[in-house]
């Protein structure tokens, strides 16, 4: 048996305090929460934080594959003296712990840096925290994505399916997908994309693009891709070869 963490200091009091409450807590309009609403709530992070492809640490870490981490544990980060402590005290980013944190930073990590007075609303923290769960990989919590309707039930204009991809630019644009999809053939948690036909691959993208299918992730990936870069990565996936 591990032995228990050993609190030192304020900041590891209150992230042991905080650990009690909120593990038996669920948050406030969690099961409910509007993730795409939670996006344009995120203009209050971005000044300091980046999460998505490409993100990197600026005034704040980037906030990818948040979900599960202990607080202050990505490597190439400089943090404050007061999260290390909290992370050595036993904070973990979960659900419960940021909805604690977005409300009062300074009473979950004392003389914590971040210049955010809170978010008041529960309803506001829930869906900001639903998003960002988005940016998590494998064991994040979200639930499966809708199944893809046909061509006809989604209305998808045949146009549209005909587009003729060019493999190469998909090779180029399809860093994104790989970094959360499984490049050798496996499924485990996020499922991997290679070898799809192109027209299942185009009608998914499509899907998740005009909110005919649900994943916050996803739809939000696909919103940013033109039709002619959905037709490019349906041509590479089709022929990529598997890597182990």
């Amino acid at each position: 048996m591990r032995p228990r963490p050993r609190f030192g200091g304020r900041a590891g009091r209150a992230a042991s305090l905080f650990l009690a409450l909120f593990a038996l807590l669920p948050v406030s309009g969690a099961e409910s929460a509007d993730a795409e609403r939670g996006k344009a709530l995120y203009r209050d992070c971005k000044r300091c934080h980046q999460v998505g492809s490409g993100a990197e640490h600026r005034i704040g870490p980037h906030l990818n594959d948040l979900f599960g981490r202990a607080a202050a544990s990505s490597p190439d980060y400089r943090y404050s003296p007061a999260m290390r402590e909290a992370g050595d005290g036993g904070l973990v980013w979960t659900a419960a712990t940021l909805d604690a944190f977005l409300a009062d930073p300074r009473a979950v990590v004392p003389h914590t840096r971040m210049s955010f007075a809170g978010m008041a609303g529960p309803d506001d923290r829930a869906e900001l925290v639903a998003w960002l769960r988005g940016f998590t990989g494998g064991g994040s919590g979200l639930p499966p994505a809708e199944p893809t309707a046909t061509p006809e039930e989604f209305g998808l204009d045949p146009g549209v399916l005909a587009i003729p991809g060019d493999p190469e630019y998909g090779a180029y644009l399809a860093g994104e997908c790989t970094t959360c999809h499984r490049a050798d053939g496996a499924v485990e948690g996020i499922p991997s994309i290679v070898g799809w036909p192109v027209s299942d691959f185009v009608l998914a993208l499509q899907a998740y693009k005009h909110g005919k299918r649900v994943h916050p992730a996803m739809q939000l990936v696909a919103g940013r891709l033109s039709d002619e870069e959905i037709a490019a990565l349906a041509a590479h996936f089709e022929v990529a070869e598997f890597e182990p």
